[in-house]
């Protein structure tokens, strides 16, 4: 089985960060792809990155699919380009903020969310809205941390302490962390915090194996069938879904 995680970022330090996340899961045998794309933001911290984000993960999805990947993990909190990439993808594709809230919602009455920078906790409601984890989610809390700051030894501790206060002010049974760079501090918030802490990389690369392992692919019914044949141009020219233009 192949499992490509994709970072829709161009930051290669953060790819390799979630890569060793789902290779720490992952079942004997299942081969984890970390994948940079060659075009797009550097981080994704506004809801401009996210949209420029898209046409480089999309490319991926495409080269994935023509190398016979099995299934995707789209490897920030966003979830961006989630709905096209399933249309591409003939394997399942999964968010990794869809992951770890559905995976808290099993561990107990809420959770709380711990995310970088408080501009992006209206994403965070809006999916969670999406995903039907509303009830779910008690509470959403911002570090102010970027996002390629989350490898300054000083991140940590500000983490633990908006993690305690989310766990505090909210009541919340867990914990999910709003950002694929924070992946790799689990077990260490866990063990601060006392309360199962959810990094969505691990889960959504679990959630791939799983539908694989079961045999199941997208229905390519509706919604997630493949894109119409249509004509791109310019920048976007290399998009294009009309099978003999494609060739040409």
């Amino acid at each position: 089985m192949r499992i490509r995680v994709i970072n829709p970022n161009t930051t290669a330090a953060m790819t390799d960060l979630a890569a060793a996340a789902a290779r720490a899961v992952a079942a004997p045998g299942t081969v984890i792809e970390g994948i940079t794309p060659t075009m797009g933001p550097a981080s994704i911290e506004s809801h401009y990155d996210e949209a420029l984000s898209i046409p480089g993960l999309l490319t991926e999805i495409a080269r994935g699919e023509a190398e016979g990947v099995d299934g995707y993990v789209i490897s920030c909190f966003g979830d961006p380009g989630l709905d096209a990439a399933r249309e591409l993808a003939r394997g399942p594709v999964i968010g990794i903020a869809e992951a770890a809230m559905q995976a808290a919602s099993h561990l107990g009455r809420g959770f709380s969310v711990v995310t970088t920078l408080a501009r992006t906790s209206g994403r965070a409601a809006e999916l969670a809205e999406r995903y039907g984890m509303q009830r779910f989610c008690l509470g959403i809390h911002a570090c102010e941390i970027p996002v390629l700051e989350l490898e300054d030894p000083k991140a940590r501790t500000v983490i633990v302490d908006a993690c305690r206060e989310a766990v505090h002010t909210d009541n919340s049974d867990a914990i999910v962390l709003g950002c694929a760079g924070m992946a790799d501090l689990c077990e260490y918030l866990t063990r601060e915090v006392g309360v199962p802490v959810i990094d969505g990389v691990a889960a959504a690369t679990l959630t791939v194996q799983s539908l694989v392992t079961m045999g199941l692919r997208k229905s390519g019914r509706g919604e997630y069938a493949t894109p119409l044949p249509k004509h791109y141009t310019g920048l976007l020219a290399g998009f294009s879904t009309d099978a003999e233009e494609a060739r040409s």
